[in-house]
C-alpha cells in the first residue's frame, strides 16, 4: 500500500523553497511506493472546505529549483493555534483549530507532513506534533535566525540582493559626496546587515541586538569627512532602534497576521541626523521584499535541496518532531522541542562582530 506525504510552505517566502518541495518530490519518486501532495497556503490548505490540495510529481517540480517563491504558494495569516474567524457580528477573533487540522490530516490518510518554514512555523510544526501529527521540520528564513542550524536557506541569497545593491549604492555615495543609508530586513536579528557590511565594506551597521545612539552615528559621520573620505555608506537592520527608542513599523490591519510591519528605520535616521547638524546630504534606500524574491544563489539551491531529500528520509524512517538541521557541514536532526527554544540573536562575541569592528565598522554604541 502506498504512502502519502504532505509538504506545505509557511511563513514569508524566500529563495530555495521550490528546491525543496522539488527534492522532496524526486527523493519520493525515486525510493518510490510514496505519493507526495502540496498544501497550498501552508495549513489553510488542510482547513479549507473542501481542502485546497494538490497531488506534486516529476512534471510539476521539473526546473523550479531555480524559480523564486513557492508553487504551492505561502501565508503568514494562517496560524492553526490562532486562526482568524469572522464572527457574525462581523467582528473578528481567533479560534484554535489545531486539533481539526490534525483531525483533517488524519482522515486524509496522510503518513507524514513536512512544514517548510521559520521559526514561528516550527512552533506551530511543534504544538501540532504534541498533538499527534506526524510532522516534520525544514528551516526557512533569510533572517537566519533559527538557532537549531547554522544557515537556513534563503539567508545566503538575501545577503548576496542586499550586497550587490550596497556595491551600487557606494558608487554613487562616492560620485555625490552623500551619507548612503541602506535599509535591510532583520526584525529581531542582524544577520543580513552584518554580512552586507562585511562584504560591501560600510563604515556603520546598525542591527537590532545594538542599540545606537545618534551622536556616536553623527561623530562617526563627521570623522569620515574629516579624513577626506568624502562618503559614509551605512546599512541598517529594520529592526534596529536607538538607545531608548522603539522600532519603526505598524500594526497591521489584515485579520491573522500578528506582526508589526516593520520599515522605515532608514528614514527616522535621516531626519535625526538632518535635525542635528549632518552637513553632508543624506539618501536612503529600503530594499524591503527584493531580499526575498528572485533566483536562488548556487548555495540555497544545495543547500535546500539537501533540506529536501533529507527530510524525505526522516518520514520514510519515522524520525517525526524533528528539525532537519546543517550543522558543522554536515545534515542532521533537532527535536522541535530543543530547535524553536533558542532564538539566534547576533551574540556580540561572534566572530563577525569581532571582525567588523577590526575593519573600523561603528555599530553606534556609546
Amino acid at each position: 500500500m502506498r504512502k502519502k506525504l504532505l509538504v506545505l510552505t509557511g511563513g514569508g517566502d524566500c529563495p530555495g523553497l521550490n528546491a525543496v518541495i522539488r527534492a522532496i518530490v524526486k527523493s519520493a519518486e525515486e525510493f518510490g511506493g510514496w505519493d507526495v501532495w502540496g498544501s497550498i497556503e501552508a495549513f489553510n490548505g488542510v482547513l479549507a472546505d473542501p481542502v485546497n490540495i494538490v497531488p506534486l510529481m516529476s512534471k510539476d517540480v521539473a526546473g523550479i529549483h531555480v524559480k523564486g517563491g513557492t508553487i504551492i504558494k505561502t501565508t503568514n495569516r494562517g496560524n492553526p493555534l490562532k486562526f482568524p474567524i469572522q464572527n457574525e457580528d462581523g467582528s473578528w477573533s481567533t479560534k484554535d483549530l489545531s486539533q481539526d487540522l490534525v483531525n483533517v490530516v488524519k482522515d486524509l490518510d496522510f503518513d507524514a507532513v513536512i512544514n517548510i518554514g521559520g521559526d514561528g512555523s516550527q512552533k506551530i510544526s511543534y504544538e501540532l506534533y504534541k498533538k499527534g501529527m506526524p510532522i516534520i521540520g525544514v528551516p526557512k528564513t533569510i533572517d537566519n535566525d533559527l538557532g537549531a542550524t547554522d544557515f537556513t536557506f534563503g539567508f545566503s541569497t538575501a545577503v548576496q540582493t542586499a550586497t550587490d545593491s550596497f556595491d551600487k549604492l557606494v558608487s554613487t555615495a562616492e560620485s555625490h559626496h552623500r551619507v548612503m543609508i541602506m535599509e535591510v530586513m532583520g526584525r529581531d536579528a542582524g544577520w543580513i546587515a552584518l554580512h552586507t557590511a562585511i562584504a560591501g565594506g560600510a563604515e556603520i551597521c546598525l542591527i537590532p541586538e545594538i542599540p545606537f545612539d545618534y551622536e556616536t552615528v553623527l561623530n562617526q559621520i563627521h570623522k569620515r569627512y574629516k579624513k577626506g573620505k568624502g562618503f559614509v555608506n551605512m546599512v541598517v537592520a529594520e529592526g534596529a532602534k536607538a538607545i531608548g527608542g522603539n522600532v519603526v513599523g505598524s500594526h497591521s490591519s489584515e485579520k491573522g497576521d500578528e506582526h508589526i510591519k516593520l520599515g522605515g528605520i532608514a528614514n527616522t535616521i535621516r531626519s535625526k541626523l538632518e535635525s542635528m547638524g549632518c552637513e553632508a546630504q543624506i539618501r536612503c534606500t529600503i530594499l524591503g521584499h527584493t531580499q526575498r524574491g528572485g533566483s536562488p544563489i548556487a548555495f540555497d539551491r544545495i543547500l535546500a535541496t539537501a533540506y529536501g531529500t533529507k527530510a524525505f528520509e526522516m518520514a520514510h524512517q519515522g524520525h517525526f518532531g524533528k528539525l532537519v538541521t546543517y550543522e558543522n557541514n554536515n545534515l542532521s536532526m533537532s527535536d522541535l522541542e530543543e530547535a524553536v527554544k533558542e532564538y539566534k540573536f547576533v551574540d556580540q562575541d561572534h566572530f563577525l562582530i569581532h571582525t567588523a569592528r577590526s575593519l573600523g565598522i561603528s555599530f553606534g554604541e556609546v
